[in-house]
């Protein structure tokens, strides 16, 4: 298994930057893939960005040229910057650890950490 533990969250207001840290471990060797999900109360979760070890990334429509995904592979760290936040970006915000083989796939996850963009 692979735990996860987030860092970051917090309150700020629009335009303004977070930064979430998630730190893998355990079976690191797994996985080749982690990234960010976000769960608004009433909605379904949805991706906000992943990426894999060779650096490979994928970015949910909203966040697009906004938020940036990376990773430290010799700290099996994951990095989630947020830049020019918005009110509707609140949301708790959860990483995850899986593979990317013919699609991205998830199968482990953290406590989440909370997200609120004042307006």
């Amino acid at each position: 298994q692979v735990q996860l533990v987030e860092s970051g969250g917090g309150l700020v207001q629009a335009g303004g930057s977070l930064r979430l840290s998630c730190a893998a471990s355990g079976r690191i060797s797994s996985i080749n893939a982690m990234g960010w999900y976000r769960q608004a109360p009433g909605k379904q979760r949805e991706l906000v960005a992943a990426i894999t070890n060779d650096g490979s990334t994928i970015y949910g429509d909203s966040v697009k040229g906004r938020f940036t995904i990376s990773r430290d592979n010799a700290k099996s760290t994951v990095f989630l910057q947020m830049n020019s936040l918005k009110p509707e970006d609140t949301s708790v915000y959860y990483c995850a650890a899986g593979n990317r083989g013919t699609k991205w796939t998830f199968s482990s996850w953290g406590q989440g950490t909370q997200v609120t963009v004042s307006s």
